[in-house]
């Protein structure tokens, strides 16, 4: 039987006292000066998961106890790493980094942004960005692949033709967006959709599912593309930024817990797209918590114990989900 260990769980109240003083439940050495991997998971289903995935792996490879704050929004995730609080990001994605934390222009090359904030991280906040999961979380045109089959629909230029006719929802912030909005889409592409629908984010999929859009403007990695038979056409001309998902690490806790390193570079390129979607999809529609869909896949891959570096695990793993 394997060992179980109670997580602790950081309440988003906390977190907003984050540059007064260590979280509770976490004591005082998150700097990797002492003992403890604290990990940054996030809002949403994804940066959960992941968060839960980076916990698991520790924990089968490294004697120690990890745990997950939850609930953090972008800049309370950048703030946490900061201020010590916790050492270990569970996703980052460079296009978001880029122009938040590091306060730079978008960059529409995948290449350069990784090399960009790959540098930055390490200068600017003593931090490594390891390279990708093997997936990008951006906005993606979204029809359903029997429309895309049927019109011969691959790329988002390709909807210039039907224009007039189709139905169109989008983000609600997507329509004033600086450097990636609908001014700039239209400027690049060269046409604007007759019949544009704003909407919230978590109205997409709902009216697809009642037939009432024909095209949506998503993320990537959303589970509702697995559940609506949704296919993504390609941003041929390149509007949107990349935002390539990494992990990132103090060097301060790298420097205590080597075996970090080997874990991330065991983690790299083991997610791509439509793992995301799969696991995000199973998380959403089955109503299961992010860290119970993390176990699974990790215990479904065998901690990828067969995948280079090799790292010896722990006799008893301390991750469980009986």
């Amino acid at each position: 039987m394997k060992k179980i260990i109670k997580k602790i769980m950081i309440p988003i109240t906390a977190v907003l006292m984050l540059s007064a003083c260590a979280l509770p439940g976490l004591g005082s050495d998150l700097t990797g000066e002492g003992e403890g991997i604290s990990i940054t998971g996030g809002a949403s289903t994804e940066m959960s998961i992941l968060g839960y995935i980076v916990e698991g792996m520790v924990e089968h490879y490294i004697e120690i106890d990890a745990n997950v704050i939850t609930n953090l929004f972008s800049t309370m995730n950048h703030q946490a790493t900061m201020t010590g609080a916790a050492n270990v990001s569970g996703v980052r994605y460079t296009g978001t980094s880029l122009t938040g934390e590091l306060g730079r222009e978008p960059i529409t090359d995948p290449e350069l942004a990784a090399e960009t904030v790959v540098e930055a991280f390490k200068d600017e906040f003593n931090q490594k960005w390891f390279p990708s999961y093997g997936f990008a979380n951006t906005y993606a045109f979204l029809v359903r692949e029997e429309v895309a089959e049927e019109l011969g629909l691959e790329k988002v230029s390709d909807l210039e033709e039907y224009k007039d006719e189709f139905a169109v929802g989008v983000d609600t912030n997507w329509i004033n967006r600086a450097g990636d909005g609908y001014t700039d889409f239209q400027r690049l592409y060269g046409f604007e959709f007759g019949n544009l629908l704003p909407m919230s984010q978590g109205l997409m999929y709902t009216a697809f599912n009642n037939d009432e859009i024909d095209v949506a403007l998503g993320y990537s990695t959303d589970g509702g593309i697995v559940a609506e038979n949704l296919t993504i056409l390609e941003d041929d001309l390149h509007l949107f930024p990349p935002y390539d998902a990494s992990p990132i690490a103090s060097y301060e806790v790298l420097e205590t817990y080597p075996e970090l390193e080997l874990i991330f570079q065991k983690l790299e390129g083991q997610i791509d797209e439509t793992v995301m979607q799969e696991l995000n999809y199973t998380s959403d529609k089955y109503l299961l918590e992010p860290k119970i869909v993390a176990i699974d896949w990790l215990e479904e891959n065998n901690y990828f114990e067969d995948t280079e570096p090799y790292l010896e695990p722990i006799e008893s793993s301390v991750m469980s989900n009986d």
